[in-house]
């Protein structure tokens, strides 16, 4: 579905724009459930046309299906199609013969020169001959006398012959005022060609399947719209686009019919059955906009229902989607345990307020759809796109009450099992509502590491796998944490882990390590780990950091506050979660608060001390961020070189010098600040070593 909100798809934000709240530009982004919780539980999505159909005719026993488009392509390929079909099964002199023969116009000068080919051969080429002259009449002699031929002598042209007699007789009634008795032969003739198919005569292009849409064809005409509808679904079934196109155009011709005369059509089943799946589906909306035939379509369709027991779950979907609720509810009273039937009876539940009765309804529609379902991929009205498989939807549902009761591990679970389609939402969950625990204790049991990706795999940009991203989620969470020694295992290849586990060693040494400059050396390194691998060792899959995106792109995150779908429960444990700070690129703020720790343990004479400033304004995120580096060093750090581009050009912090500056920091102040004196001092001086020297002379000479 599309919707007229698709401005705000191409008309997006730059993320670079220093704005609280951005729109996200970029790529398009799958629907998050946990957005917009009263919305998510009260839509019922619309249905995907292709899926409906597919409940709607039967396949026909033995009946194969289609292989390759053999028929509704134009008439040059087609033509060539049949062409080399044609050669299938007779020798060279034949070939030759047959394809001389095909570019005669007399259908008897076909007969006469083909006198050498067998019958079937001769006869039909004769029939497609008089067809392609449009002496339709003679063309169907010819095929009813192929079809009269001894079973044995007919094996590669039955099929052939019987359907081409079909088009004949029904090209016959359209020059006779649509004839009732040629129709009735014509669909005759299609009937045979599936079930000379499904004897096993020869159809290389497929003809027992296209039967089925020329006889729909026929009924249609005929006015027996309910048998064209079958028709068209059955060959769908066996895997005819026709079949799917015409069962559309169908839809677009009841749209258009006067109402009286659809108001009669609506009381056959098939016709019910068609317009309920194109109404659930939304077929021909455009931009949110509905068609305009489509209200006409709803009215008379209500009229024509009221009372009925079949198609109940379809129709209660229908009337759910009007808001007409009080209708969907009366259907439902008549509809099965299906999956759509307890979904509409969860929804129901939720609008009355009875959350219990929806919760136990949810969990019988998620019983009830099958894990393979699929209505195919939609459009919301924020232009999100969502894969929408039934199970998965209906148990993103069930988990916004799961987190509202409190159950928050089942709401994870919930979530968590649609892998792709709802993983926004189950990370949100994971590191935001879980507490560290109880998701580590759902890893370990539940989710069991893949196999990593090959060097050959990354480098193809190969995405991760979802349980490969909750190890992730979960190994950065317990490094956010300070939960060294557990972290690196979750990571999923090993480069991840030896960093982790260089960051951990790095922040234990930071804050063991007894000599200032080793502590300093940990303090910076921990701090270039944590800018230059903060993504992946330290960033929040979603908000803020979204390394789910490796922090391209960010969404809009709405403001969580407590009401009827937000427990305070699930605010608290939020609140408890959420970044520090609160920043997007938040493990940049960590790399400069290490840096900065780094600059305490350092002399402020050091090269060493300017240069972790440097490298500190260098990571910093704002300007006032690196300005207060820049200011500190030029308060307290020593001339270098390189100042005068701080902050772009920066040395490597030389640690092991830095010892050296503990005392020569000290004994150069204390020199500078004797400088004014230097003259009385270096007098002082002499006088104090006379001194000491007639003393000792004077002590000697007693002691003799």
């Amino acid at each position: 579905m599309f919707t007229r909100n698709w401005p705000r798809h191409l008309l997006c934000l730059s993320l670079s724009l220093p704005l609280g709240s951005a729109l996200a530009c970029g790529p398009d982004f799958p629907m998050r459930l946990l957005d917009n919780r009263d919305q998510s539980l009260a839509e019922l999505p619309e249905g995907n046309f292709r899926f409906e159909i597919n409940r709607l005719g039967h396949a026909i026993a033995g009946l194969k299906n289609v292989t390759a488009i053999a028929y509704g392509m134009d008439a040059t390929d087609y033509a060539e199609q049949r062409t080399q079909a044609e050669q299938v099964g007779l020798t060279t002199e034949q070939q030759a013969l047959v394809k001389q023969l095909r570019e005669l116009s007399d259908a008897r000068q076909v007969e006469a020169q083909g006198a050498d080919l067998p019958a079937e051969l001769r006869l039909y080429l004769a029939g497609a001959v008089a067809f392609a002259a449009d002496d339709q009449g003679l063309a169907a002699e010819y095929f009813q006398k192929v079809l009269a031929l001894p079973a044995d002598q007919r094996a590669l042209r039955s099929t052939w012959a019987a359907y081409s007699l079909g088009r004949a007789l029904f090209a016959m009634s359209a020059q006779a005022g649509a004839s009732p008795d040629l129709l009735a032969q014509s669909r005759k003739a299609f009937e045979q060609t599936r079930q000379l198919s499904i004897d096993g005569f020869s159809d290389p292009l497929e003809l027992g399947v296209a039967s089925l849409g020329e006889e729909a064809r026929v009924a249609r005409i005929a006015g027996d719209w309910n048998s064209a509808i079958e028709l068209y679904a059955t060959q769908n079934r066996h895997g005819s686009t026709v079949g799917y196109t015409s069962l559309k155009l169908l839809v677009a011709d009841l749209a258009a019919t006067p109402e009286v005369k659809l108001a009669e059509l609506l009381k056959g089943k098939p016709v019910q059955q068609l317009v309920t799946a194109s109404l659930i589906s939304r077929l021909g909306w455009s931009f949110g906009d509905q068609p305009p035939t489509e209200q006409k379509l709803i009215k008379l369709l209500q009229s024509s229902t009221r009372g009925s027991l079949d198609n109940a779950d379809r129709l209660a979907a229908m009337n759910y989607q009007q808001g007409d609720y009080v209708s969907a509810k009366a259907f439902l009273e008549h509809a099965d345990d299906g999956g759509l039937a307890w979904w509409l009876r969860a929804k129901l539940a939720v609008r009355d307020g009875d959350k219990n009765a929806a919760a136990a309804a949810y969990a019988k529609a998620a019983q009830a759809f099958p894990q393979d379902e699929s209505w195919g991929e939609r459009r919301t009205p924020d232009w999100a796109f969502e894969s929408l498989q039934p199970k998965c939807r209906v148990e993103g549902e069930s988990a916004i009450l799961a987190l509202q009761r409190g159950d928050y591990l089942q709401a994870f679970d919930q979530l968590y099992r649609s892998k792709e389609i709802y993983w926004f939402d189950a990370a949100t969950v994971a590191e935001r509502v879980l507490t560290v625990d109880e998701l580590k204790h759902y890893v370990d049991t539940q989710v069991p590491a893949p196999p990593p990706l090959t060097q050959q795999e990354r480098d193809n940009y190969v995405p991760l796998s979802v349980a490969a991203k909750l190890r992730n989620l979960l190994g950065r969470r317990l490094l956010r944490e300070e939960r060294y020694d557990e972290a690196p295992a979750y990571f999923d290849n090993v480069e991840l882990q030896h960093k982790a586990r260089w960051y951990g060693q790095l922040r234990r040494d930071a804050e063991s390590k007894w000599w200032p400059t080793k502590r300093a050396f940990a303090y910076f390194h921990a701090g270039q780990v944590a800018r230059y691998d903060g993504m992946e060792l330290l960033g929040y899959e979603m908000s803020p950091d979204y390394a789910t995106f490796g922090g391209n792109y960010s969404l809009e995150t709405p403001e969580l506050n407590v009401g009827p779908l937000i427990a305070e429960g699930e605010v608290r444990r939020q609140k408890a979660t959420v970044a520090q700070p609160d920043e997007r690129f938040h493990y940049r703020y960590i790399a400069t608060a290490l840096a900065n720790k780094a600059a305490d343990h350092l002399p402020h004479s050091s090269q060493a001390f300017a240069s972790v400033l440097c490298k500190a304004s260098m990571w910093g995120t704002t300007l006032q961020e690196q300005s207060a580096f820049y200011r500190r060093y030029v308060e307290n750090g020593p001339y270098v070189v390189w100042a005068g581009d701080f902050g772009h050009q920066c040395q490597d912090p030389d640690f092991e010098n830095a010892d050296k500056r503990y005392v020569t920091q000290v004994t150069d102040a204390a020199r500078s600040a004797l400088r004014p004196y230097k003259t009385f001092l270096q007098i002082g001086s002499v006088l104090a070593v006379v001194a000491a020297a007639l003393w000792v002379i004077v002590r000697r000479r007693k002691a003799q």
